[in-house]
C-alpha cells in the first residue's frame, strides 16, 4: 500500500493524528477534522535486534530459501514486527560466514527482504567457553577473534548495519572490539563473565550494547559480584531484555527499569524458529529444542534456555503488565529505541517510509486487532 491516508490516535502524545503516505513516504502528520474511532491507534513497527528464527524456520540451516524468509517475514509482521536484525550464532567459522553470505545474496534480490532484514547480527563464536556463560551455544566452536575475522564480517555484510555480540575477557577481543567499531561495527557485550576492569576496557574500546542482560548465564550468581551487577554499574550500555516473564522475573525486570535509564532498555525476542509456532520440537543450529506450551525453549533434558518462542507484540503486553503500565509506555523500547541504537530511523515522520502499526484495542493491554502496513 504506497499511497493513503489514515486517522487514529497516537501511541506517544495521546492525541489523535492523521497520517497521510505517497509514493510509500509519510507525507503529512496533522491534526484531523473528525476524531478517530476511539479503539483505534497508531504507532512505529517493532524493530527486534536478534532474531535466530521464526515461524518454523530457523536461519541457522544451509537450506532456507527466500520463500522461507518471506513466511517467517509475514508472521512477524503478524506480530507487529516489520523490521528486524537477522541473527548468527556460533557455528564452525567457515559454515557461519557461507550463511551469512546467502542470507545477504537473498535479501539483495527481494524489495520485501531489504525492508525487513534491518542488518545483521552475529552472536558468536566470540564467547566465553564457560559452562553457564555460553548458553545453548557449543563451546567446541569458540574462537579467539582476529582482524581476519572482524574485516570478513564486514566485507560479506558491505555497508549494511552490523552488531556483533562478543565476550570481552576473551583473548583479542578489546582488540577486535576497537577494530570492529571503526568499521562501522556496533558491538554489544554477552555471554560473558568478564570483570569490571575488562568490561571498562571494552566500552572504551567502543562497545555500546549489552545482549539479553540476565541470560547468557548460570543460574546461581555470586552475591556480591556477579555480571549483573557489573552491568548495571555502566550506564553508559544500551541492554536488551526479553520480556516474556521467563528469562527474566518480573521482578527482576521492574528492578532493571529502575537502574537503567529508559532511553537505553531494549525489548528483543531472541526468538528462533519455534515462534509464532505450536509447541514441539524444533531445530536451532543444529541442536534439537523441545517448547512446551509455556514456550519455554529448552534442550531436551536439560533446564538451560535456548532461545525464546516469544511473538514480539507479546513481548509488549508482558513487559506492560509486569511494570504496571500502558502499552504505550514501553512501545519505544520495542521500536524507536533498537532502531536508534543501530542508527536507523524508526519512527513516525514526514520523509521517512509509510511504514506503521494500527492496532484496534479491546482493553488497556488487549489488541483485538492489528494490521502493519509497509512500503511495496
Amino acid at each position: 500500500m504506497n499511497d493513503g491516508e489514515i486517522s487514529a490516535w497516537h501511541f506517544a502524545n495521546r492525541k489523535p493524528v492523521r497520517l497521510r503516505w505517497k509514493g510509500g513516504v509519510i507525507t503529512t502528520l496533522d491534526k484531523p477534522t473528525t476524531p478517530p474511532p476511539a479503539d483505534l491507534w497508531i504507532a512505529p513497527p517493532l524493530f527486534d535486534i536478534q532474531v535466530n528464527g521464526y515461524g518454523g524456520i530457523d536461519f541457522q540451516q544451509d537450506d532456507f530459501t527466500t520463500d522461507d524468509l518471506l513466511g517467517a517475514v509475514e508472521q512477524m509482521r503478524q506480530s507487529g514486527c516489520a523490521r528486524f536484525l537477522m541473527t548468527f550464532i556460533t557455528d564452525e567459522w567457515e559454515a557461519l560466514k557461507d550463511r551469512l553470505r546467502f542470507a545477504c545474496d537473498l535479501r539483495a534480490e527481494n524489495p520485501v527482504l531489504k525492508t525487513a532484514i534491518a542488518g545483521w547480527h552475529i552472536e558468536g563464536p566470540f564467547l566465553s567457553k564457560v559452562p553457564g556463560f555460553h548458553g545453548a551455544h557449543n563451546p567446541a566452536l569458540m574462537l579467539e577473534p582476529t582482524e581476519k575475522h572482524i574485516r570478513e564480517l564486514r566485507d560479506i555484510t558491505g555497508d549494511d548495519p552490523l552488531l556483533l555480540t562478543i565476550s570481552p575477557e576473551v583473548p583479542g577481543a578489546i582488540e577486535a572490539i576497537a577494530l570492529a567499531v571503526s568499521l562501522g561495527i556496533k558491538i554489544s557485550l554477552g555471554h560473558t563473565d568478564a570483570s569490571a576492569e575488562i568490561i571498562g576496557r571494552a566500552i572504551d574500546a567502543g562497545a555500546t550494547g549489552f545482549t539479553h542482560l540476565g541470560n547468557g548465564c548460570p543460574r546461581e550468581l555470586d552475591r556480591h559480584d556477579n555480571i549483573l551487577w557489573r552491568v548495571l554499574d555502566r550506564p553508559e550500555l544500551t541492554v536488551s531484555v526479553i520480556p516474556d516473564k521467563i528469562h527474566v522475573s518480573p521482578a527482576l525486570f521492574r528492578l532493571f527499569h529502575r537502574v537503567i535509564d529508559r532511553n537505553r532498555i531494549v525489548y528483543t525476542t531472541d526468538a528462533m524458529s519455534a515462534a509464532g509456532a505450536p509447541p514441539g520440537r524444533y531445530k536451532l543450529a543444529g541442536m534439537e529444542v523441545e517448547v512446551g506450551a509455556d514456550q519455554i525453549v529448552r534442550q531436551p533434558g536439560k533446564t538451560n534456555f535456548a532461545g525464546s518462542a516469544l511473538k514480539p507484540m507479546d513481548g509488549i503486553f508482558r513487559a506492560a503488565q509486569m511494570l504496571g503500565v500502558p502499552w504505550q509506555d514501553v512501545w519505544t523500547r520495542f521500536s524507536e529505541i533498537p532502531a536508534r541504537f543501530m542508527g536507523l530511523p524508526n519512527n513516525l515522520s514526514v520523509g521517512l517510509p509509510a511504514n506503521f502499526c494500527l492496532l484496534k484495542m479491546a482493553g488497556e493491554n488487549e489488541v483485538a486487532e492489528l494490521k502493519v502496513i509497509a512500503p511495496e
